[in-house]
């Protein structure tokens, strides 16, 4: 058991019985798909199917599990940072990651935010305060970086003079 998770369970035994939100499953020998709490799909490179040993693929299934927990945030830019790290300081062999299955919804709706915003000509800054939110976090929201909540979403369409609808795709 490595250091870090000494200081959060009693035993290696609490650990591998404790019950993360985030879900790891090994895809092949190259690949793992993590579900995070909030059910994004991560694709994580890294050898941990190539271990025979099954007891030791658990447990490295287990610390990506605790990893994506401690690491959780609605910034994906963040929380893809902080796995990163985290990853590499628990000694997890990792080649790579990708941004999740719902990036390109955070793009499109980003994209779309900043569309309107420019034309009605306003500022971002002052979006941000119309919407009572942090000019960084609506900067966030526009580049497709940040998973916006519904709340968050709903004041900026209002600050826009827009609601938030359900709309079918355009085929």
């Amino acid at each position: 058991m490595n250091q870090v998770s000494k200081e959060f369970f009693a035993s290696e035994k609490e650990f591998l019985a404790f019950e993360f939100k985030s879900k790891a499953r090994i895809i092949d020998d190259k690949l793992v798909e993590v579900i995070a709490p909030d059910e994004e799909v991560f694709s994580v490179m890294t050898s941990t199917g190539k271990y025979t040993d099954e007891k030791y693929r658990h447990y490295q299934l287990h610390v990506i599990e605790w990893i994506f927990d401690l690491s959780f945030s609605e910034d994906k830019e963040l929380m893809t940072q902080k796995i990163w790290n985290g990853l590499i300081f628990n000694g997890v062999p990792f080649m790579g990651m990708s941004s999740g299955n719902k990036q390109g919804e955070r793009t499109r709706i980003g994209a779309k935010i900043r569309e309107i915003r420019e034309e009605k000509g306003i500022e971002a800054k002052d979006l941000a305060r119309l919407a009572n939110i942090d000019a960084a976090n609506l900067s966030r929201i526009e580049k497709g970086k940040y998973s916006v909540g519904l709340d968050i979403l709903s004041k900026l369409a209002s600050s826009l003079g827009y609601h938030v609808d359900i709309v079918p795709k355009k085929l």
